[in-house]
């Protein structure tokens, strides 16, 4: 079975191509379940060890069980790419899926979120996650597992407090303020502030500048560089964990462009593979992709919301609306939140019975709204800032203590004030100086969390 699927690997590459789709090589290779377990719970082939992937591990373990779900490939992007396919697959569903990663090969190599992302970060992830797993490794025999696990515990714990409109690679802040002069930009001031006499040596003192210049969301980075006491392996670490974020972002970003398009491409190319046996073309037809509706709970979005068949169904839209290469245009340059604001139309949503509604614990659903914009906003709002609270850096004192403070205003949520004052338990042994975050309460009234 598995040499039958790999035999029809070239055709559909060769057609995919064909079609206009244009990806970097993809490796295919068939794997036990346990492993593809492990690796979409890890994220990675390979990566750092740490506990809370078992944690991971064990609810995804049980969902399965419960019939839940099910992984039929892993893909990541880079050059080459790589997929893993589950054994357990059958031939038509790997016929499927191999039509499915290239729809995705497509989108990475071309979406300019993912070339940015993966130009600053590595185009070998695997490659490169593996290269950070056996300097954890390696730490691990030099320091001990129960500090290594420390810093991994506040690195992960961060892993999405990132700013993904910095570059990778930055620079510190600038050790002391600018001297207002050189902020002159009128031709006439220069000159004119070029004759003023020179000044007493006493005026050139300069002044050093905050810590941070200005509120600081990407935390990862900013504890890994002015942590008062880290040493450079634990610096290494965070910075490790951020490079790995920066891959993962655009997955996170892109899921319902992704998927659908992904998803629109298997379908398209399977209708145009003559060469597939008519047995197995049905039976991949019949793995598609089908509308799930959860449960409701709380305040939701109906249909709330399957990546696959939302992407999919905006795609076809607008294919048959704008054309292929107006798709291609919009595949290329946004994500899922100018995607969604621009395309998902009143007519779609109509047609995909997508409302906000609220749920009792009686089992009464009453529909909210039918607010188009309302709509959009209530599907993006688990996507701002990577999922995470808006928590920034504001402030160092001098004794070192670090002030942190949360915008409730950018989500409208408060914090889990049990996960918060985890995290911020972890923050502190790498910081090592007392830490404090402003937030809000239920009542919207300022409360402070501290550690220790």
């Amino acid at each position: 079975m598995t040499e039958d699927w790999r035999s029809y690997v070239q055709r559909i590459e060769e057609l995919a191509a064909r079609s206009g789709l244009s990806f970097n090589p993809v490796d295919f290779e068939a794997v036990p379940d346990s492993f593809m377990m492990e690796v979409a719970i890890y994220g990675l082939p390979v990566r750092m060890p740490h506990w809370s992937f078992g944690v991971r591990y064990i609810y995804q373990l049980i969902q399965r069980r419960m019939g839940h779900s099910r992984l039929f490939e892993v893909v990541f992007p880079g050059n080459p790419g790589h997929a893993y396919l589950a054994e357990s697959n059958g031939l038509a569903e790997n016929i499927l899926v191999t039509a499915h990663v290239l729809g995705h090969a497509d989108f990475s190599r071309n979406n300019l979120l993912f070339r940015r992302c993966q130009q600053q970060v590595s185009e070998r992830i695997v490659e490169h996650a593996a290269s950070h797993a056996r300097q954890i490794q390696h730490n691990i025999e030099a320091h001990g597992a129960q500090r290594v696990e420390a810093v991994l515990d506040a690195a992960l714990a961060l892993e999405q407090h990132i700013d993904v409109d910095q570059d990778l690679r930055r620079e510190r802040y600038a050790e002391y303020l600018a001297d207002p002069r050189t902020l002159v930009d009128d031709t006439f001031r220069k000159r004119f502030a070029a004759l003023e006499p020179a000044a007493p040596s006493a005026s050139l003192e300069r002044k050093r500048a905050p810590v941070p210049p200005h509120a600081e969301r990407d935390l990862l980075w900013f504890v890994a560089n002015y942590a008062p006491e880290m040493e450079s392996w634990e610096r290494d670490i965070f910075l490790a964990v951020r490079e790995e974020s920066f891959y993962f972002y655009p997955v996170f970003a892109t899921q319902i462009m992704n998927e659908g398009w992904a998803s629109y491409w298997h379908a398209r190319l399977l209708r145009e593979a003559d060469f597939v046996p008519q047995q197995s073309y049905l039976d991949a037809i019949k793995c598609h992709s089908d509308v799930v509706r959860p449960i409701a709970a709380e305040q939701q979005v109906s249909l709330s919301v399957n990546p696959y068949h939302l992407g999919f169904a905006m795609w076809e839209k607008i294919v048959a609306k704008d054309g292929l290469d107006a798709a291609r245009r919009i595949m290329e340059q946004d994500d899922d939140f100018a995607f969604v604001r621009n395309h998902l139309t009143r007519e779609l949503a109509d047609e995909l019975g997508l409302f906000r509604y609220s749920a009792r614990s009686d089992g009464q659903i009453k529909v909210l709204e039918q607010d188009l914009t309302a709509l959009h906003e209530a599907l993006l709002a688990p996507r701002y800032n990577f999922g995470a609270p808006v928590v920034s850096a504001a402030h160092v004192r001098n004794d070192g203590t670090l002030e942190l403070t949360h915008d409730s205003s950018v989500d409208g949520r408060g914090l889990d004030l049990e996960r918060s004052r985890k995290v911020l338990d972890y923050m502190q042994k790498v910081w090592r100086r007392p830490i404090v975050l402003t937030t809000v309460n239920q009542a919207g009234s300022a409360l402070e969390l501290t550690a220790p």
